[in-house]
Parts: C-alpha cells; sequence; structure tokens
C-alpha cells in the first residue's frame, strides 16, 4: 500500500517542500528491509532505526517486510532528522493505522526520540515560510518549535511532544474535528516591548569624538574603525553600541530570524529575534566560520550579525585572508558560497565596528607612554589591514586615552536614551525617504528593487538623488578629493556619512559642516597607513 505524507527540507535560508512516499510490499519477510532513497545523507538514512524503535515503543506492531521510502523530488539532497516524523506516520498510514488518508493539507517535521518523544530541529521559520507560500495550512512539529512557527501568519501550528499525538490529532482530523488548538503568536507586539540593555553610554568618561563618531555610525548603519592605545575605551565603547541602535522593523526581524533558525542559535523560549544581533568573534576564527561554510553550506558569523553589528576587536590580529573575505559581503550585502554539490546565498548585510592598537606596543602617538616600536614594525602591523578593506569602512576615528581629570570628574555623561532617541529621529527620516523611493520603484518598467533601511545601504542612483549638497560643500569635497587622493567609493561614503549628519541635524540639504565632518572621519588612516 502506498502512502504520502508531506515534509521540508532546508537550503540556506530558504525551504522547499518535499513528498515523502511509503510503500510496503505485503509478503513478510524473516527480517524487516527498510531501504531509503531520493538523495538522503547520513542522519536520514540512520532515521529507520530511530523510527522502528519510535513506532514499537509508541505501542505499534508492524509486520517485518519490506519498506521502500522516496523522499521526492529525488534530484535534491535531503540532511537532517526533521524527516523523522512524516516518515513514521506514512508507514502508519501504509499500514492503516490513520482514518485521515489525506495529508496533502498537512506539513509534518521532527525528530523521534526512541520512545517516541519528538525533539525540536532547526530551521522551521524558512519551514513555516515554504509551507504558507506552497498553500499548506496546518503545521505539525515539535513542541519546541512552535513559537518559531507561529511568528508567520497565515499558517495552523500544532505543537506535539509524542507520535502518539500526532496520530490522534490526525484521526481528529479525518473526523471533523481537531482535538488541539493552533498556536498563535503576536509577533509584530514582540517588537514593540520595551527593550533594556545592560550597558549603557552613561557609563563612559570622556571621548566626546568618539561617542559623536558612533552616534553618527548608529543613525546611518555606517561602518566604523577605532583606533587608539590599550585602555583607552575602544571595547567598552563598542559594546555599549547596540543600546542606540534604532530596533528591528518586523520584514527584518524576520530575516534575521530565519538565518539564526538555520544555524541552530535561536532562542526556543523567545521565537522571534527582537534585538539586533551583536557578534563579537575571537581573531583566531576561520574564514569559514565568519563567512560560512561545510559541505552543506551553514551561515557563519557575517550573517548571523545580518541586520545587527559585527564587531572585530584587535583587528590586525585577525589571519589577514579572513579579513579579505569581508570584502563582498562589505559590498553587495550577500555572501555567496559555491560547494561542488551546490552554491547558496546568505544575507550579510551588517553593521561593522573594528577596534586596534597604532602599533605592536600600542602606544604610537599616545602623549602618555613612549612607544618602543620602530617604523617598519608599525608599517608591518598597520599593514596587516589592507588598503582596500579600510576604504569600505566609512569612519575611522581616533581614541586617545582618557585624562585622570575626565576619568574622576563629578559631571554625569550623556547616556545611552538621549543618543539613541536622536539615533532614532533620523532613521525616521531615512525610512520615510526610502519607503517613497521603493513605490516609485516598484512602478517603473523594471519593478524589483531591495529594501534600503538605513543612508549605508543606498546605492550609486539614491546617492545621486539624496545626497544634494550645497555650492560650498561642493567645492570643499572637491578639494579633499585633490588633496587627499580619495578614491571613488572613498567619495561616495563620505556622501552617505555627510548625509545622516545632516540627517542628525534635520538638515534636507548637506551642508558644509556636514561635509567637513565627514571628511574629518576619512582622515586618520593616512597617519597610519601612508
Amino acid at each position: 500500500m502506498l502512502f504520502k505524507a508531506r515534509s521540508a527540507a532546508v537550503y540556506g535560508i530558504d525551504a522547499n517542500i518535499i513528498d515523502v512516499e511509503v510503500d510496503f510490499a505485503g509478503v513478510k519477510t524473516d527480517q524487516e528491509q527498510f531501504n531509503t532513497v531520493g538523495l538522503p545523507d547520513a542522519a536520514v538514512r540512520e532515521s529507520r532505526d530511530r523510527v522502528r524503535s519510535a513506532i514499537k515503543n509508541s505501542g505499534f506492531d508492524i509486520p517485518p517486510t519490506r519498506i521502500t521510502i522516496n523522499l521526492a523530488p529525488a534530484d535534491i539532497r535531503k540532511e537532517g532528522s526533521g524527516f523523522d516524523l512524516p516518515i513514521a506516520i506514512g508507514i502508519l498510514g501504509a499500514y492503516g493505522a490513520l482514518l485521515l488518508k489525506d495529508l496533502s493539507e498537512f506539513l509534518l517535521v521532527g525528530e523521534l526520540g526512541l520512545d517516541g518523544g519528538l525533539r525540536a530541529v532547526q530551521g522551521m521559520l524558512p519551514i513555516a515560510v515554504a509551507a504558507r507560500e506552497k498553500g499548506i495550512r496546518n503545521l505539525i512539529i515539535p513542541a519546541g518549535n512552535a513559537r518559531e512557527a507561529a511568528v508567520v501568519e497565515g499558517v495552523h501550528v500544532y505543537p506535539v511532544q509524542t507520535l502518539l499525538e500526532v496520530r490522534e490529532l490526525l484521526n481528529s482530523a479525518a473526523q471533523g474535528a481537531m482535538t488541539a488548538t493552533p498556536l498563535r503568536a503576536a509577533a509584530r507586539d514582540l517588537l514593540n516591548e520595551l527593550q533594556h540593555f545592560p550597558l549603557d553610554f552613561k557609563d563612559v568618561r570622556g571621548q566626546h569624538t568618539a561617542k559623536r563618531a558612533l552616534e553618527v555610525a548608529a543613525a546611518g548603519g555606517h561602518n566604523i574603525l577605532m583606533i587608539g592605545p590599550p585602555g583607552s575605551g575602544k571595547t567598552m565603547l563598542a559594546k555599549r553600541l547596540p543600546s542606540i541602535l534604532a530596533p528591528l522593523r518586523f520584514d527584518e526581524a524576520l530575516e534575521t530570524t530565519k538565518i539564526h533558525s538555520v544555524a541552530g542559535v535561536l532562542d526556543a523560549e523567545a521565537g522571534l529575534v527582537t534585538q539586533r544581533p551583536f557578534r563579537s568573534p575571537h581573531h583566531t576564527i576561520s574564514d569559514a566560520g565568519l563567512i560560512g561554510g561545510g559541505m552543506i553550506p551553514r551561515p557563519g558569523e557575517v550573517s548571523l550579525a545580518h541586520n545587527g553589528l559585527l564587531f572585530l576587536d584587535e583587528l590586525p590580529e585577525f589571519p589577514r585572508n579572513v579579513l579579505e573575505v569581508m570584502r563582498q559581503p562589505l559590498e553587495d550585502g550577500t555572501v555567496t558560497i559555491a560547494r561542488a554539490a551546490m552554491s547558496l546565498s546568505f544575507p550579510a548585510r551588517f553593521m561593522l565596528a573594528a577596534a586596534m592598537n597604532p602599533c605592536p606596543c600600542g602606544y604610537f602617538n599616545d602623549k602618555s607612554r613612549e612607544c618602543m616600536c620602530t617604523p617598519p614594525m608599525i608599517q608591518r602591523y598597520v599593514s596587516k589591514v589592507s588598503g582596500p578593506l579600510l576604504d569600505r569602512i566609512d569612519i575611522h576615528i581616533e581614541v586617545p586615552a582618557v585624562q585622570y581629570k575626565e576619568l574622576r570628574g563629578g559631571a554625569a555623561a550623556e547616556g545611552s536614551a538621549e543618543i539613541r532617541s536622536r539615533v532614532l529621529r533620523a532613521r525616521e527620516v531615512q525610512h520615510g525617504r526610502f519607503a517613497r523611493d521603493e513605490e516609485r520603484t516598484k512602478g517603473s518598467a523594471n519593478g524589483a528593487t531591495r529594501a534600503i533601511f538605513a543612508n549605508a545601504q543606498m546605492g550609486t542612483r539614491q546617492i545621486r538623488t539624496y545626497c544634494e549638497l550645497t555650492s560650498d560643500a561642493e567645492h570643499l569635497l572637491e578639494r579633499a578629493m585633490q588633496q587627499q587622493g580619495l578614491s571613488a567609493r572613498a567619495h561616495d561614503r563620505i556622501l552617505k556619512v555627510a548625509r545622516t549628519i545632516a540627517d542628525l541635524a534635520g538638515e534636507p540639504e548637506i551642508q558644509v559642516p556636514h561635509i567637513a565632518e565627514a571628511i574629518q572621519y576619512r582622515t586618520l588612516d593616512r597617519s597610519y597607513w601612508s
């Protein structure tokens, strides 16, 4: 008898619907023969032992026969343990243990334990999205994945804990009355909840220039590099940067959650990523760990930081080949990983914050400590960070050592709440601007466009449209380009930063002070890399 169930397989951050076809021969054999076809990986092939024990320990007696399981389409590789549940249900249906004969309206995913219990699997959010797009309304999934799947509107999520519960649920559906109520989650309300940050800028004494640069970076989503001696507060500042970032919008949160779900780092209790990610990998990370990889490619740190912040402390200590692989995602906002079996793309539109010492000992240009490094030593140290990578960092600032009077001063520093309020006002201006631009693009002949949420994500067309300069600002930028030998990429990034500074000031047009401050943020690298 042939019985069909439906499941899904995740590739990249998207999922494909998979048909699970189960057939058994009516002739009994001395030993049960269990064959799985359709390009299964080792985890799927091993499912026969888990499924056999789960069915037996759930109280079902399956006679030894030849069982064939086909995972269609057969030309797509299947991986993971999520096919355990649909295979088990397919076997029960083939042997007549289910009243419901048509499971086309149900999608089943879950890993089975030997006792028939269900365990959560990775990538449930992309699976729920794929089910909605294919018109499959009912999802039967492990309870550990319930909140994650319930974020997707338009599908009914039924969390279950055992194989017996799944059978009872399907039998009740055959009788016209589901015994369980689908789980619903007010996902959009989660983003509106008050966010608390354990670290605050009011703890940072002095460093007013650095705080201003971080405010500009947060307001426009710009990459930033901080250079200064040990103990000047670079790491302290970077760790407080999330407290002034704008909150995630719903479509941003959904895309970020898909990546975290596929990578297996999503909090099962949360169900949705509600704060911008903050990733801070150690400098011993490999290029595959940073960008992503594997036989079946998985997202790396740059993708886990999508729509959030990637902080690289002690930048020159990272291997140069690891840093160089960031050049494409910094420019394009995506990472494409090609393997012999497949090629997958992951989103990687993140804000980069990096910190480094100016020399091996850390005290070059420091007024209070003498630098013991020779010029060749300093040159070798800073040259670990290449010019093309520096060109992709919008803001370069120096973070000097804090003076004693500032450190012990009684005046309270400005807190994150005040800075964040200004950042939010600037972001609202940008959101309104790019929302209008997106509507105009949708109505044009070519149609498709990538959503833009911040000034740093502007392309050439948006720069020409929204970065209008006064005549004096135009002359100032021209002189800076000629005198400092700035590249075309640096020109565009200066305009993006100047646009953000003007947004913070509430000015529709970029003026001389705005362009002057933006140019100032591009000159520090000439002191160390020239």
